[in-house]
């Protein structure tokens, strides 16, 4: 009995995990733009807001259609000045308001260019050491730093530490460190931990030590998201 309770609280917490490095961040969004949800494709997300995929495309500046993620937010709808190729138009009653897909929406549910966090934080490098493997948003969801095991591994940004464990596969030990509403990062195969789930840490404190678990090799894989999606960490780190 106590080990199926053990497995059970083992998958939830597993499940819990992959939707905070997944679909961290789900406030809602303006008019004329979508959160994807687990099981979209763009076809789907075209279909149901009668675009085109290749609209879709080009109002976000996808470079890969088959690589959207859930919790990004995409625009479904024209950009002011333009028009969908397979939109259908309502007409709209004589003296009413536009509908709502032509509005703009709130800056602050505009995705930036190219996919781009509107807003930064600022961050510390969570280790010293070579980085041996950039950010490119598809094989790469972070930066591999490579140095000695036990190398210390800090907080790159004051935050709450909202995982701390092994229940997901191919990240080791891992930390996820929550900052604010947007912004959470991870700190993966670490060798030990030293912060606990619930515990509030300041930047720059030492909140693991560099190993290899689940991994062949001894290395920090760090993350950065931001309302879900992963981003370049190296835009927010200080030059070295």
């Amino acid at each position: 009995m106590a080990k199926t309770i053990g497995r059970g609280i083992g998958r939830l917490a597993c499940a819990a995990l992959i939707a905070l490095l997944a679909a961290c961040g789900s406030a809602p969004v303006g008019p004329g733009y979508y959160r994807v949800e687990r099981g979209d494709t763009l076809s789907k997300i075209a279909r149901s807001n009668r675009q085109s995929v290749q609209s879709i495309v080009r109002w976000n500046n996808l470079s890969n259609p088959d690589a959207i993620e859930v919790g990004q937010v995409l625009r479904v709808a024209p950009p002011a000045g333009t028009v969908s190729a397979t939109a259908t138009p309502r007409p709209a009653p004589r003296g009413s308001a536009p509908p709502s897909s032509a509005r703009e929406p709130a800056v602050a549910d505009t995705p930036a260019p190219g996919g781009a966090p509107a807003t930064s934080i600022s961050l510390i490098w969570p280790t010293k050491g070579q980085v041996v493997r950039n950010f490119d948003g598809r094989n790469s969801k972070g930066i591999d730093i490579v140095n000695a095991a036990g190398t210390p591994v800090v907080a790159a940004a004051g935050g709450t530490v909202v995982y701390a464990g092994n229940g997901l596969r191919g990240y080791g030990n891992l930390l996820i460190v929550k900052h604010n509403a947007d912004y959470l990062t991870a700190y993966a195969h670490n060798r030990a931990l030293f912060v606990k789930e619930g515990e509030a840490v300041s930047q720059g404190q030492k909140i693991a030590e560099m190993g290899d678990t689940d991994n062949d090799r001894v290395m920090l894989h760090f993350e950065l998201r931001y309302q879900g999606r992963s981003v370049d960490p190296a835009r927010d780190l200080p030059a070295r």
